[in-house]
């Protein structure tokens, strides 16, 4: 469903913007969707908008088809990007998982900011930020989408998110499109 309206109470979800994530093959230009990111996160601390900043640090136990890296990641794999401009308002959510929500205190801190929709953003589109925007609808919030601030591994995964899934969770909007209601919204 195309972008209709953002809550009084709505925050920003970035999802993996990391230095190890960033560094792999992307379907599109991983610096491109770091800028889109930040742009987001710009103005909603500028509204007064609670920000929170993901990183993935590990993966969940379990079997899994995809290989486990038997060397060890870069010392700043984990790191978000200096373009996001962290402050210290921000709320940083480290997971193990796929999915933003589980084994973190998100939606706890989401509930006790009062926020009843959340805008995602990150990489990679079909892995962390599709689980997340899944999680997010399940916990019973309006979510939307930010289209041109995804990115993934694959391009066929990428686009089956966007095309099949994200319309199913929630709204979806450009950045730009974002950026406008927020204004129009928050003034």
């Amino acid at each position: 469903m195309s972008l209709t309206t953002l809550d009084q109470r709505t925050a920003l979800l970035v999802v993996d913007l990391q230095e190890g994530i960033v560094s792999l093959p992307t379907v599109h230009p991983a610096a491109d969707i770091v800028g889109r990111a930040a742009s987001l996160a710009k103005a909603f601390r500028a509204h007064g908008l609670p920000v929170v900043l993901i990183n993935v640090a590990g993966g969940a136990p379990g079997r899994t088809d995809l290989p486990r890296s038997t060397s060890a990641p870069k010392p700043n794999w984990t790191d978000l990007v200096p373009q996001l401009q962290a402050s210290d308002d921000d709320r940083l959510v480290t997971k193990k998982s796929w999915d933003s929500f589980h084994g973190t205190a998100l939606d706890e801190y989401l509930r006790s900011a009062s926020i009843s929709q959340v805008v995602i953003a990150g990489i990679a589109t079909s892995i962390g930020v599709e689980s997340t925007a899944r999680s997010a609808h399940a916990h019973g919030y309006n979510v939307t989408l930010a289209t041109d601030g995804t990115t993934d591994l694959d391009a066929e995964a990428h686009y089956n998110t966007l095309e099949r899934i994200f319309p199913k969770l929630g709204e979806t909007g450009t950045t730009a499109e974002i950026l406008t209601l927020l204004e129009q919204t928050h003034q």
